[in-house]
């Protein structure tokens, strides 16, 4: 009995051991500070987590693959600056379409994120129809993407200035939250938790998410028994490129503005919040919960450690070393299973 009673306990950690950490993070950093634990500091951190969880969601789709997703940050810079040099204040002196009339607000965002989904469909052809490795395709497309914002970016008469004046209809997506006060739910968390779900469902509920895990599990069994390989991986990027554009969206209207170095290296932190998170970096093991739990822990470390006064580079440091520790423990779990 007590054998058995053992057992559960260490399997109840193991299977919650990220949210546990992520638990006593927190309260460290409010032993230090207990201001940290008020309403208004852990509704920032939920904001600022909302869209690198929707980023970090998508990358979850390649990685669960055994891919990498090198492109993230730069699709949605690039998403960021399509929608808000659509949607811009009719009276801003410095539009980018000065004759632009005032737009629909979802024909801007739909672009956008179509925009994203077809870079990320591009990703999908690459690897699937060209067998080209995903870190190579992916990091291609990366600086083609950046490369075609910042032409984007240096249209006359915007010549590279930072893209201000938008719409409040817009901005209302990133700033506003149903309620008031303290207690208000702002709408970006809401449409992440939203996005969370049908991800969830995807992953969990349909042939997609099933013929996901078994290309990233074993790829040539999943081709014996009989997964249209291919097909499934062009579905797979643009489902991530179409989470990164709307992230670029949400991105544009949290911050009210956008450039062409939005989004730079935010892939980076993506596939690290789903590693630690659980996702494994061999491909075929990855939850939601997991990667929402990873991205928490890195905008604690971000927000809390600033918060209380730590040196910024301290928290690359702290950053890095959980990745590798992470990485590192996957790794064992890989060569044990083998």
């Amino acid at each position: 009995m007590e054998a058995a009673k053992s057992m559960k306990i260490k399997h109840a950690f193991s299977q919650n051991a990220i949210w546990i950490v992520l638990v006593a993070l927190i309260l460290g950093i409010a032993i230090i500070d207990a201001n940290f634990l008020s309403i208004t500091t852990l509704r920032d951190m939920l904001i600022q987590s909302s869209t690198r969880t929707i980023i970090a969601l998508g990358a979850a789709f390649v990685l669960i693959t055994a891919g990498t997703d090198l492109s993230a940050g730069r699709v949605v810079g690039l998403s960021a600056v399509v929608s808000a040099s659509m949607l811009q204040m009719p009276d801003y002196a410095s539009k980018f379409f000065p004759n632009l009339p005032q737009l629909s607000l979802i024909i801007p965002i739909a672009i956008a994120i179509i925009v994203g989904l077809l870079v990320g469909l591009l990703n999908g052809v690459i690897v699937a129809k060209f067998n080209v490795p995903p870190f190579i395709a992916t990091l291609g497309t990366m600086v083609a993407v950046y490369g075609a914002n910042s032409l984007y970016f240096d249209m006359p008469p915007n010549n590279s200035q930072p893209i201000g004046g938008l719409r409040k209809d817009f901005t209302e997506i990133g700033t506003g939250a149903i309620g008031g006060g303290q207690f208000s739910i702002p709408y970006i968390v809401l449409i992440a938790i939203f996005v969370a779900f049908i991800v969830w469902v995807v992953f969990n509920k349909t042939r997609l998410g099933k013929n996901m895990y078994a290309i990233g599990g074993n790829i040539q069994a999943a081709h014996v028994s009989g997964i249209n390989v291919a097909r499934n991986l062009m579905w797979i990027y643009a489902i991530a490129g179409a989470l990164y554009g709307l992230a670029g969206v949400l991105e544009a209207a949290r911050t009210g503005g956008a450039s062409n170095n939005y989004g730079n290296m935010y892939e980076l932190d993506a596939i690290a919040a789903c590693v630690v998170g659980g996702v494994s970096t061999t491909g075929g093991v990855g939850r939601v919960k997991g990667i929402i739990a990873g991205v928490l822990i890195f905008t604690v470390i971000n927000y809390g450690l600033t918060y209380i006064g730590i040196n910024p580079n301290w928290q690359l440091i702290i950053k890095g070393l959980i990745i590798v520790v992470a990485v590192a423990f996957d790794i064992r779990k890989y060569v044990a299973k083998k």
